[in-house]
């Protein structure tokens, strides 16, 4: 997939949600005021931070380990 064709489906995907978003936030899941009401939902926010986080720093770092080997082999 070329990179523009890859933008041009990020893009349409984050157009969707946020289109769609307001409907799905408008419903009242009682899991989540439980879990609101009680603070237990920050633990869950910094869990999911984490592990984006991480691979975000995973992606990172092999996208600069592949570079290296790109740039031996030329």
């Amino acid at each position: 997939m070329k990179l523009h064709q890859f933008s041009g489906l990020i893009a349409g995907l984050f157009f969707f949600f946020l289109t769609f978003a307001p409907v799905y936030a408008r419903q009242e899941v009682e899991m989540a005021d439980t879990m609101r009401s009680e603070g237990k939902i920050y633990v869950i926010v910094g869990i999911i931070l984490i592990v984006l986080i991480g691979l975000i720093a995973y992606l990172y770092l092999l996208d600069k380990k592949i570079k290296k080997i790109e740039d031996k082999l030329k």
